[in-house]
């Protein structure tokens, strides 16, 4: 009896805790498989990063981002054997020069980076006789409807789409001109009084790491703050959300500002014909800050790789032996290469099952 009464207990409390959920809110709290990957050096000679934040590969070409590069942003590498090639993206404030690079993501053989100071997309191509990449379109936004743009995907050959950080929507969409085309989405917050009084600071508590597959029409969204993925399929106009135990995004407000608070999540997303991959670091700012009081500096990073099918369900959650910020996953040869920005050869790669 007395387990019987424990189980009604539990079960109400399940009930009330998930009652109120949106119909398109899924709730995990683990995975079916769990596995720990032990990671390979790629021994660099020849570039030195400062941070390398970003890998991207295509073909037999990856391309890296130094978020904090001193002369150039992007280094591009021959893949696998990570032979160096060129630089490119240069450091600067005049017409053809970089103020910032976010990030950067190899579409259709072409090299495209995102410069948020500028508001502008530069597209580069590799000439492979001069074994250099040559600047060969820029796409300046609107800046009257584009706030600050932090990252980027190519919906097709004319359209982009890019996170809006105004709070109005999730999405603001661009054509190949860099006029605005229009909105979509909002901001699936459970904080109401954020919503109507704070969507600015709302969105960026929100900002998140975003990945398109134009096989398949499914664009994902995954917060850098608390624990939600999100799945737009765009398709079938479907969408749903997927929230772990961390929960939303918290934080404090400040001035207007979001201030961040909880935990950092995701940092980097990629999504497959097949399944969803992506970086969680999980610890909250509260540890972070304690280590780098007590040495010095804290590791960047984060240390699990989360995998779900395309409908948002859990399959496998890899333990890495370090921590990395940017990676791609190769499916056929069950390779992920990523980047270490807490060590000097920052290139690694595991092997999965």
């Amino acid at each position: 009896m007395k387990h019987y009464l424990t189980f009604l207990v539990l079960l109400v409390i399940f009930t009330g805790c998930t009652s109120d959920l949106p119909k398109d809110r899924v709730l995990y709290a683990s995975f079916p498989k769990e596995e720990t990957l032990h990671s390979k050096v790629i021994q660099l000679d020849s570039v030195y990063m400062r941070y390398p934040f970003r890998i991207h590969v295509s073909g037999d070409q990856a391309v890296v981002l130094d978020l904090h590069g001193s002369d150039v942003y992007c280094h591009l590498f021959h893949y696998p054997d990570f032979h160096y090639l060129s630089s490119f993206g240069r450091r600067g404030d005049s017409p053809e020069e970089m103020l910032s690079v976010e990030t950067v993501k190899c579409i259709d053989g072409s090299y495209w980076t995102l410069d948020a100071n500028k508001g502008e997309l530069t597209r580069f191509e590799f000439v492979s006789d001069r074994d250099s990449l040559l600047r060969a379109e820029a796409i300046s936004f609107d800046k009257d409807s584009i706030l600050r743009a932090l990252d980027f995907v190519a919906f097709n050959d004319t359209t982009f789409l890019i996170p809006d950080y105004s709070g109005d929507s999730r999405f603001c969409w661009v054509n190949r001109q860099g006029k605005f085309l229009k909105k979509s989405g909002t901001i699936p917050s459970s904080n109401e009084e954020a919503l109507k009084e704070a969507r600015p600071a709302l969105a960026q508590a929100w900002r998140s790491f975003i990945d398109y597959n134009p096989h398949n029409g499914v664009l994902i969204a995954a917060t850098q703050l608390g624990e939600i993925l999100e799945i737009y399929n765009l398709q079938n106009g479907s969408h749903k959300v997927c929230q772990g135990p961390k929960g939303e995004p918290e934080f404090k407000l400040a001035g207007g500002y979001a201030i961040p608070d909880g935990i950092m999540g995701f940092s980097d997303v990629q999504v497959t014909d097949d399944a969803i991959y992506a970086i969680f670091h999980g610890r909250t700012f509260k540890e972070i800050m304690a280590q780098h009081q007590k040495e010095g500096r804290a590791t960047d990073g984060g240390q699990y790789i989360y995998v779900f099918n395309l409908e948002g369900e859990p399959l496998c959650k890899y333990t890495l032996d370090r921590y990395i910020t940017g990676f791609h996953v190769d499916e056929k040869n069950k390779t992920i290469t990523a980047t270490d920005v807490n060590n000097d050869q920052p290139i690694v790669e595991f092997r999965f099952s």
